[in-house]
């Protein structure tokens, strides 16, 4: 799997774990070994704007996902087709606040964003209850495969 993972903030991201996570979660969700993601930190201003241009809505938001290919999900033996999944963005000041609100770690709060957008990029949705429920225990399991501990409790709506 490509994964590219950068950091144009100040801020401290430990790029090598959140990297690993990323490979942990794709290869779960049965990806296709040549599938590509993209995962980039920024700071609240250029998160603010891309928040006003793809969502409309004022301010810097945790996580962004933008698919690419829409590829979904494969199952044992039979991988998902190789693809473009596409770019993950996450403020990791917005990550920072939230991890303070939830009483966890900002590193844990950043890899719970990551794995949330992950499974955006693979179609997965929190619009209705079903599916909130749906995504956030598939979160959950997928954080605590990786992590070896509880999950934080999910911040992102």
């Amino acid at each position: 799997m490509s994964i590219e993972v950068n950091n144009e903030t100040e801020f401290d991201v430990d790029l090598n774990d959140v990297n690993a996570l990323a490979q942990s979660v794709m290869s779960a969700m049965y990806l296709h070994p040549e599938t590509e993601v993209s995962i980039v930190f920024l700071d609240e201003e250029a998160m603010s704007a891309l928040h006003v241009q793809w969502m409309d809505l004022e301010g810097p938001t945790d996580v962004m996902s933008f698919p690419m290919d829409e590829l979904r999900p494969g199952r044992e033996h039979a991988p998902s087709e190789a693809g473009i999944l596409g770019d993950i963005v996450i403020c990791p000041t917005v990550a920072q606040a939230q991890a303070e609100a939830g009483g966890h770690s900002t590193h844990d709060e950043i890899l719970l964003l990551a794995t949330h957008g992950l499974l955006h990029l693979m179609g997965f949705d929190h619009m209705e209850p079903e599916e909130k429920e749906e995504m956030f225990s598939l979160q959950r399991r997928l954080l605590e495969s990786y992590t070896g501990r509880p999950a934080p409790k999910e911040t992102v709506e």
